[in-house]
């Protein structure tokens, strides 16, 4: 295809092109990235002076490993040789299969099945249909609810948007439209700020509406588009013991915080509990392809299948592509063969250091550290264009939002890198 001039590529993006949480036509001009490689993204011109910028964002948290990858270019073209996808209803293949076996390893027993999609939020549509189905096969429909906790996000499809905040989140648009769901408050900030009257409150919210409540879903140890928030894990295990009691399900959206981002391979292991259903994205394929998946217990499954209706009615035409899966599976094996959890408390330690200064700036009331995340808040909405623009002037890219200037760096990241991308947090921060 032959190249467009970067004026032209811009007036058919604006004219043509939807981009994400944007207006249609665009108001402003993205950044026109030409190509990727390490932790670097290149420009196709300079922008503020800069032709190569420091990708602090990890692509939206799915490029664990950075781009270009020698292991995962080689796992892309190999499958590429054999076939590109095949429908999975009535079929199957070595790439999926060998995908869905490798996540059963290493996700929290007893997680033994594994139902493929496309994204991160039709994981979550599927992990509600399964809950809600599990109990109509139980005879007990009435079971419909879903509970969780104020702060959170989930994804931008239907189900997702129901259990994303109904105040501060992205879809109050949508409110009285969406499924109406049961919302305890929001956890207490801190990953050491165990409050006892709250795990009362999560004791008493299961117990009340345990009836009409199909399952509990909340994201574990961080809330992330929802505010970037950290909480205890010792609230996971008072969720799992209450929803035992009472019966009901228990789900964790790991889309975010699976594959060691906060410093354990999921953020289940910081509370050493487990879900009976678990949904993964993002990082899942290394932010090469799309692919989501979500993994539940024998329970859930087998609860399914005595039901009148014994199968889980979903699937996507792309569900369990092979591309898609034969990466994902090399990028699994890429983490698992380094010191991953050695490299997370390397950049964890860089940033404590590199955004502590960021605590003395006008206008930041906290700074937050946790694995390979760094948040630095202010007290007011993010002059998101000023911000942008610094950080860039700084060489790096990073996309703050709300209240917020943070970073989720790739594992593969150096030390000097980690330092230019805290000075752009703090940049951003004063800017913004």
């Amino acid at each position: 295809m032959p190249e467009l001039p970067v004026p032209e590529l811009l007036a058919l993006d604006r004219a043509h092109v939807w981009h994400p949480y944007a207006p249609m036509p665009g108001r402003t001009d993205p950044l026109v990235v030409d190509s990727a490689s390490g932790v670097r993204l290149r420009l196709a011109e300079p922008v503020h002076g800069r032709r190569e910028l420091i990708d602090g964002m990890s692509s939206w948290w799915s490029a664990l490993h950075g781009y270009n990858h020698p292991v995962l270019n080689e796992a892309a073209r190999g499958q590429l040789e054999r076939m590109s996808h095949v429908m999975f209803g009535g079929l199957t293949h070595e790439p999926a299969v060998r995908l869905a076996q490798r996540l059963v390893e290493i996700t929290p027993e007893p997680l033994r099945h594994v139902f493929l999609s496309d994204s991160g939020s039709v994981s979550v549509e599927v992990a509600v249909k399964m809950c809600l189905q599990y109990w109509r096969s139980a005879g007990r429909p009435a079971k419909r609810r879903l509970l969780t906790w104020r702060g959170g996000y989930h994804g931008d499809t239907w189900q997702p948007m129901s259990v994303c905040d109904p105040d501060g989140g992205m879809h109050q648009l949508w409110s009285g439209v969406l499924p109406e769901q049961i919302f305890a408050d929001a956890p207490p900030a801190g990953y050491d700020a165990y409050d006892e009257s709250y795990a009362d409150h999560l004791r008493d919210m299961v117990a009340r509406h345990a009836d009409e409540t199909a399952a509990v879903i909340v994201e574990p140890v961080v809330q992330n588009a929802g505010g970037m928030r950290f909480h205890s894990p010792a609230y996971l295990r008072v969720l799992r013991e209450a929803c035992d009691e009472h019966g009901v399900l228990l789900v964790f959206d790991e889309i975010a915080t699976g594959f060691g981002r906060t410093g354990t391979l999921f953020a289940a292991g910081h509370a050493g509990v487990a879900p009976d259903v678990m949904c993964l994205g993002k990082a899942l394929t290394g932010g090469y392809l799309s692919m989501a998946a979500t993994l539940c217990t024998p329970e859930v499954a087998e609860g399914i299948s005595r039901g009148e209706f014994p199968v889980l009615a979903h699937g996507p035409t792309f569900m369990a592509n092979p591309l898609a899966a034969s990466i994902a599976h090399a990028s699994i094996g890429l983490l698992l063969d380094q010191d991953w959890a050695l490299e997370v408390k390397r950049i964890e330690s860089a940033l404590r250091e590199g955004l502590a200064p960021a605590a003395e700036l006008p206008g930041v009331t906290g700074v937050r550290v946790l694995g390979a995340i760094g948040v630095v808040q202010l007290d007011h909405p993010v002059d998101l264009a000023a911000a942008t623009a610094a950080a860039v002037r700084a060489g790096v890219w990073l996309r703050p939002f709300r209240d917020l200037v943070y970073v989720m760096p790739p594992f593969v990241m150096g030390d000097e890198d980690l330092g230019t991308v805290c000075e752009a947090v703090l940049a951003a921060a004063v800017a913004g």
